[in-house]
């Protein structure tokens, strides 16, 4: 097992006032050698955006960007024609292939927005562009893995996406533990510990710290503190 630590406090940061964020990987004016990127993961972004603040209409392309409001709503509008909201509970995926516009803006005139917005690099390129969206039951991530997110073709209870990853939430209790089982050789998994704590590969994380596993086909995470909900992360580490 080959294991990449990522202590919350090692993290990129920006504040803009409207906008604050922490990197987990290198982006924008964060720049760091050895945080690029883990295997086909390419951003964790943990932004807190204030009321009525957003992103303009900006491009992407050949990337697969999924988005998980923590708490408040999004505002949504693209270039397919898409206008919506995205609440917290939601997950919401864009396969941006060959070229879309999109804006995101806090739909509160009030209250904060935190999200995590995560890039994972695509399987094939310049497809065309792909957008959806699904509410997930709280009930359905406790005391087990959840997967919210997979490849083209696979779950078709979760969002479906132009590479091989997986994205899989879970709260549990202290004390609990559940294994995962990596989908082939070459896959490796970033497990982040959203609120709470854990113990995995030998190590103990609190809230917000990562960890990177490889080389293996298994992985243990014990809950070490109450209330812990985990996102775990699998994606191919060469592609």
């Amino acid at each position: 097992m080959k294991t990449e630590l990522h202590p919350a406090s090692s993290r990129g940061t920006a504040d803009h006032g409207w906008l604050k964020t922490a990197f987990s990987f290198s982006f924008a004016g964060y720049y760091n050698p050895a945080r690029i990127h883990f295997g086909a993961l390419r951003v964790l972004n943990d932004d807190f955006i204030a009321a009525g603040m957003g992103f303009g209409k900006h491009p992407h392309d050949n990337m697969e960007i999924v988005t998980i409001p923590m708490k408040g709503a999004v505002a949504h509008e693209d270039s397919m024609g898409t206008n919506g909201i995205i609440n917290a509970g939601d997950v919401q995926i864009m396969s941006a292939g060959s070229g879309i516009y999109h804006s995101e803006f806090n739909a509160s005139q009030t209250e904060g927005l935190e999200l995590f917005q995560i890039w994972v690099m695509p399987k094939l390129k310049n497809i065309t562009p792909r957008y959806d969206q699904r509410t997930y039951n709280p009930a359905d991530f406790k005391g087990q893995w959840k997967t919210v997110v997979s490849p083209l073709g696979t779950d078709i209870d979760s969002l479906q996406v132009n590479q091989d990853t997986y994205f899989n939430i879970t709260e549990i209790a202290e004390g609990e533990s559940l294994s995962y089982a990596l989908h082939g050789a070459q896959q490796g998994a970033f497990v982040f510990v959203i609120e709470g704590g854990i113990e995995v590969a030998g190590e103990n994380l609190g809230r917000r710290d990562a960890i990177g596993i490889s080389q293996t086909d298994q992985i243990e995470v014990k809950a070490s503190a109450a209330g812990t909900k985990v996102l775990l992360i699998e994606v191919p580490m060469v592609w």
